[in-house]
């Protein structure tokens, strides 16, 4: 036979069939309807054939599958739950299950990433050859889901269920070697050597030198696990995935509740089972927003990508301002391949970011991700100066010095001097309007602002700020010097606080205000730690410093007096009067000191309230839910404000900017989706609810006209 479709081809010699995944018009394969219905027709055709002893299954891309094609979930996942589980089901029996039951041996030649249905596919396959230089896993659970082409089915009973727990609940991806350790395949070889490999192994089944027939019924063997056994894998495994994945994310445990009743059930009533839970999965809002998430993280990356083709290769670059910001920087543009020069007035300055750049490699080294000598080569991509040796030759500069606008000018002014003229000058301001940074420089069209989120090798955001005169060479210059980061870039307009502090600075208005009215700081952590948050806002203010929120906060109250400029004492001033600048110093709303690991530890400080207590009117005990009600309207109020202003681009850009900038709960899906989640209407009652009650900070909970047009309409912010 021979076949050639628009997702899959086939071709047979001496007896042995490759059937290579190769979807057309896409740089990836993936399972979408297509490919699916391709699959289903030459697995039967094959299955006619007599002539053929033996497949491979191949793929024609530099990748083998990565999965299910995200952006047909809308349909698939469209109906009732029952209706989900008869497509879920139907796909496993009449497309998965034939090709496992071919009368043939059967070998995936795995020649690069093949997860979620990518690896189920290989599951299916009698034997496995692996790429040293391939990537496998089932990351269903971080999208809400559960793997539903067989993986809660084949992988326990292939590398055992501890493991199989382990790799679908985490949804990490595993390296070869990995791979091959746990039985997952059975062979690793180097990539040019991967089909003739997979071929040698199909020639010995069709030899009789390997028992296919047997390996095939051990993989649809129930497990063989008794009470105690079945205890200590999945009771144990429950609790401990509860614990860590929190309420929010209910897919992993329900992952592992499904492969703890299927263990002892037959191949397909052990499909049906995970058919069910997919099905449940599909209709949470989490799922829905964690796909939606991924979705809108694609049409992100797209947009930069297409920025950073105009911009060009950033060649070198240069930090101005070691320290630590500086230091981060500069570990993570030379980590990333990037030469850079890190300048600095002082040496202790240079000594604090080269520190901060070899502590960030120490631990990459410590945890065997990378050699001494990679180590090394990394360092050596750091210059270090005291001057501007070398900035004739830079594409790219940013300004990372103290948040002082005449520091900035002068230090901006005086670099735009070094530098050629076709080179981008940027900022890494938090809060300082780019156009007024701008003021002194000749060649404003070459400078922007770039604001990374501290920390930086962790944090994935980077705003790119256009300027009145800020030209598109510029802007995209940027983007590609952020991509090559390995950082997502969102662009946005400038005004003070840009898009992610303008947004965060009524959410800390809000907590300031509850403060004010006597509302316990710990309790209001605590609700917003159980809403989602990675911490709250009084934790929050401490681990970026208390100094450095006074003075956001001026700069905020100066841009938008009428919602962010507040008549009374706050919190923060106690605190920064005390000298309690947070983590910094190892005092603010709460109290710190080292753990085992030399980390700042939590303390709940009494003295606190002492202090707090002349700028406290009462004592107000406020619910869980109102104190979230309280906290993020405000919040989403501001983000609706930034897409009216037109800061950010579209809605999808807000909400990622907010998850990866501030650790908006992602299962929420941003803020603009949460207010959909919430419903437009019933957000803009609650809202003008407890605009009533909040005094002097009554504006911080005024609907816009246009939303208020939106709720009266019915409408929403994502289709």
């Amino acid at each position: 036979m021979k076949f050639s479709g628009n997702a899959i081809t086939v071709k047979v010699e001496d007896g042995i069939a490759e059937l290579c995944f190769d979807l057309q018009g896409d740089s990836v394969n993936k399972f979408n309807a297509l490919t699916l219905e391709e699959l289903k027709e030459v697995t039967a055709a094959i299955a006619a054939d007599d002539a053929i002893k033996g497949v491979i299954v191949t793929s024609g891309k530099p990748v083998f599958i990565v999965g299910a094609d995200i952006t047909e979930f809308g349909s698939l996942f469209a109906g009732s739950e029952d209706e989900l589980f008869e497509k879920i089901l139907g796909i496993n029996i009449e497309i998965f299950n034939p090709f496992e039951d071919l009368p043939v041996p059967t070998v995936a030649a795995i020649n690069g990433i093949a997860f979620g249905g990518g690896l189920e596919m290989a599951l299916v396959c009698d034997y496995r050859v692996m790429a040293e230089s391939a990537k496998i896993g089932l990351p269903e659970t971080k999208l809400g889901i559960i793997p539903g082409y067989g993986g809660t089915t084949r992988l326990p009973r292939l590398i055992g269920a501890d493991n199989a727990i382990e790799w679908i609940a985490s949804g990490k991806e595993q390296r070869a070697e990995q791979a091959f350790k746990a039985g997952a395949v059975d062979a690793v070889v180097a990539p040019e050597q991967l089909r003739d490999a997979a071929v040698s192994v199909v020639r010995q089944c069709i030899d009789g030198k390997l028992d296919y027939q047997s390996r095939r019924t051990e993989k649809q063997t129930p497990l063989k696990l008794n009470k105690i056994e079945a205890m200590m894998v999945f009771e144990t495994s429950k609790a401990f995935v509860a614990g860590q994945a929190g309420p929010h994310y209910p897919a992993p445990v329900t992952a592992i509740k499904v492969m703890e009743k299927a263990a002892g059930m037959s191949r397909d009533d052990a499909l049906r089972e995970e058919a069910r839970g997919i099905a449940k999965m599909a209709g949470t809002t989490t799922a829905k927003n964690l796909v939606g998430l991924f979705l809108g993280d694609q049409v992100l990356s797209h947009t930069a990508k297409a920025l950073a083709k105009q911009g060009g290769k950033v060649e070198r670059a240069a930090v101005l301002g070691a320290g630590i910001m500086g230091g981060g920087i500069a570990y993570q543009s030379a980590y990333k391949g990037t030469p850079i020069i890190m300048k600095d007035i002082a040496q202790s300055g240079i000594d604090l970011g080269m520190s901060e750049a070899s502590k960030l490699l120490t631990k990459q080294v410590d945890r065997g991700r990378m050699t001494p000598a990679e180590m090394a080569a990394v360092l050596s991509k750091i210059q270090p100066s005291l001057g501007y040796d070398g900035f004739e030759h830079v594409d790219i500069v940013v300004e990372a010095v103290v948040e002082n606008p005449k520091v900035k000018h002068t230090v901006l002014k005086e670099t735009e001097g070094k530098i050629r003229e076709d080179a981008v000058l940027t900022s890494n301001t938090s809060t300082i309007s780019i156009d007024h940074l701008a003021e002194p420089l000749s060649r404003p069209e070459n400078f922007c602002g770039m604001h990374f989120f501290n920390p930086v090798h962790r944090m994935p955001l980077v705003e790119v700020i256009r300027g009145a005169k800020s030209s598109d060479a510029a802007i995209a210059k940027t983007v590609a010097y952020a991509l090559a980061m390995g950082k997502k870039p969102v662009v946005v307009n400038d005004c003070p606080g840009f898009l992610v502090n303008r947004v965060l600075s009524p959410y800390i208005g809000a907590f300031l205000g509850l403060v004010k009215r006597g509302v316990d700081f710990v309790g209001i952590d605590k609700a917003m730690e159980r809403f989602g948050w990675p911490m709250g806002p009084a934790y929050l203010c401490d681990v970026v410093g208390i100094d450095t929120g006074v003075h956001a906060g001026k700069v905020m109250a100066a841009g938008f007096p009428d919602r962010m400029k507040y008549d009374f004492t706050t919190s923060h001033d106690v605190m920064y009067e005390n000298d309690r600048l947070g983590q910094k110093n190892g005092r603010g709303y709460y109290a710190y000191e080292p753990d085992k690991k030399g980390r700042p530890k939590k303390i709940v400080d009494e003295s606190v309230a002492a202090l707090l207590a002349p700028v406290v009117d009462g004592k107000e005990t406020l619910s869980p839910e109102d104190i979230v009600d309280a906290m993020m309207i405000p919040l989403c109020l501001e983000a609706v404000r930034c897409l009216e202003d037109g800061i950010a681009a579209s809605a999808t850009d807000i909400d990622l900017a907010l998850i990866y900038g501030i650790g908006f709960p992602p299962f929420r899906g941003g803020a603009l989706h949460y207010m959909d989640d919430t419903g437009i209407a019933k957000f803009v009652a609650r809202a003008d609810e407890l605009a009533e009650s909040a005094g002097p900070q009554r504006t911080l909970y005024e609907p816009t006209e246009k939303l208020r047009e939106m709720a009266a309409a019915g409408g929403a912010f994502f289709g």
